[in-house]
């Protein structure tokens, strides 16, 4: 397939708040603002690839028009974080005058739970001297990490996850747009990395139609780097039944035909750990042992040791039973 000029996650992004995805509750009061031309300044909370971005944006677009660029100020705060981007963009744009018939300006943070606490306390400083003419809006994922003070002078709006069914509309909407042929079992494992985000969804479609129209279950793993469920569960049952030299063979092939690191492969054990046939105290001891593996290679221990030691000791568990 043809490399396309323009990313698909531009080309397939909302032009109107009316086309965001699953947040219906939220877009309505945006339409609001937008009619009433006045709004206040806002968080927009949520996990990843569920619209907070997409629905700043659609709001300036639909507030100013063509005279955006104008009007509209998009910085991510993960690249600039410090306080001279809060002391030099930010503060400069908020002292220019809009020309877009006294409307508001609008200065979009994206990831603002990565500023610095210092760079936060100068954006309230900056957020009290012009809130006559401008207005912020900042996008994180933990709106927890944003001081308590910038929580106070904005409308904090919490994105959902997306819904199965509405994840299935958006990939609809690609494949039409692309011609691409998917089958529902690519679909359903597309879905399963994903887990929720659409961006994600939008890259690794694209990265599997690069090569070929025809989207299988096998090229949206490839993509991905990720194991197939039935993978992760059947190496978590042969440790749990003490077979300890076939869970290792299986996380051998996690490792070594998908490319996962270890972290990767816990996230998925964690996933799984929960749907497998086993007595829920049993769960319990797995999920506890997850999660101490998962932090001894946060903190830097080899991932190929401690996974290793977490199969035996799930091995050593089924054994004192």
């Amino acid at each position: 397939m043809e490399v396309l000029d323009l990313q698909w996650t531009e080309k397939y992004r909302p032009a109107k708040l009316s086309e965001v995805i699953g947040q219906k509750a939220i877009v309505g009061r945006l339409q609001a603002f937008v009619k009433e031309k006045n709004f206040p300044s806002m968080i927009f909370s949520g996990p990843a690839g569920v619209g907070k971005t997409t629905s700043a944006v659609a709001l300036a677009k639909e507030l100013y028009g063509d005279s955006i660029h104008q009007s509209f100020l998009e910085l991510n705060a993960s690249d600039a974080r410090g306080i001279d981007v809060i002391r030099g963009k930010v503060k400069e744009f908020a002292k220019t005058l809009s020309l877009s018939n006294d409307l508001v300006k609008i200065i979009f943070l994206d990831e603002a739970d990565a500023l610095t606490s210092e760079a936060q306390h100068a954006l309230r400083r900056t957020m009290e001297r012009y809130s006559s003419t401008t207005r912020f809006v900042l996008s994180a994922n933990y709106a927890s990490k944003i001081i308590e003070p910038i929580q106070s002078r904005c409308v904090v709006l919490r994105f959902k996850p997306l819904k199965e069914d509405e994840m299935r509309e958006y990939i609809g909407r690609i494949v039409d747009g692309e011609s691409l042929d998917i089958d529902d079992k690519a679909i359903e494992a597309l879905i399963y990395v994903s887990e929720g985000d659409l961006r994600k969804i939008t890259n690794t479609l694209q990265g599997s139609a690069i090569s070929n129209k025809k989207i299988t279950e096998t090229s949206i793993y490839e993509i991905a780097s990720k194991a197939r469920p039935k993978e992760v569960v059947a190496m978590l049952r042969y440790a749990l039944e003490g077979n300890f030299s076939r869970a290792r063979d299986e996380l051998n092939t996690l490792f070594l035909s998908y490319g996962m690191s270890g972290e990767d492969i816990l996230v998925q054990c964690h996933k799984e750990a929960l749907n497998l046939p086993v007595e829920d105290r049993l769960k319990l001891r797995l999920v506890s042992n997850i999660g101490d593996y998962n932090f001894r290679i946060v903190e830097g221990a080899n991932e190929r040791i401690q996974l290793e030691a977490m199969l035996a000791k799930l091995a050593l568990i089924d054994k004192q039973k």
